[in-house]
């Protein structure tokens, strides 16, 4: 009887398991899908921080370029300030932009596995299709992230170099000396930002589509 009771016992404690790990994989996906979601909403609330830096420090850099400029030490330190925001936003960017690559490939990874165990061929068509239509909206991120990281860095070292230069030599013919240089930048950034908007409106359309719906 108590061999009998115990086998009961056993069998009633592995049950309960088995439901825990099938509860468990029922929540993976969304939570996997939350964590894609939110970093997407760290990246798209960055971008918007950054389309405005970018506006401040070509429009700082623009005003000390500016022939007779009445007051070039006040422009020079608010340029100043707009590239230490700028560096700061760009570290930033980087790191959330990774973060979400990272989890975006860990979603459609895990999917695929998961997918692949359906025994309704209907169901399995179904997970097939939706994996690859979502993919493919979530593909114009990485798509639109070409080159980014470089073209970010690349500009933010030039606008901190341009700062250094000045800091050294802020006269008349100095600042006439960089003004090639400061111009490139202010048209670099100018381009960054409708770059950095594409990548916004990817990760807009990714985020609608993965968004749980709250019916």
């Amino acid at each position: 009887m108590k061999r009998i009771n115990k086998q009961v016992t056993f069998l009633s404690t592995m049950l309960v398991v088995v439901v825990l790990i099938v509860a468990g994989c029922a929540s993976t996906g969304m939570q996997r899908s939350d964590k894609a979601t939110t970093t997407m909403q760290t990246m798209d609330d960055e971008i918007k921080l950054v389309v405005v830096q970018l506006d401040a420090t070509g429009a700082s850099l623009t005003e000390l370029m500016k022939p007779g400029q009445s007051d070039v030490k006040k422009a020079f330190e608010l340029y100043s300030a707009n590239v230490s925001k700028m560096e700061k936003l760009e570290k930033d960017f980087a790191k959330h932009a990774q973060e979400m690559k990272i989890r975006g490939a860990n979603y459609f990874d895990e999917w695929q596995k998961q997918g692949d165990k359906y025994e309704n061929p209907e169901i399995q068509a179904l997970s097939e299709q939706r994996r690859k239509e979502l993919g493919e909206i979530y593909g114009k991120i990485a798509e639109n992230s070409v080159g980014m990281d470089e073209a970010f860095k690349a500009y933010v070292s030039d606008v901190k170099e341009i700062q250094s230069f000045l800091s050294n030599d802020l006269t008349s013919k100095g600042i006439e000396a960089i003004a090639p240089v400061s111009r490139k930048a202010v048209t670099d950034g100018n381009r960054l930002k409708r770059e950095i908007n594409k990548l916004q409106l990817s990760i807009e359309a990714a985020r609608a589509e993965m968004a749980h719906s709250s019916r």
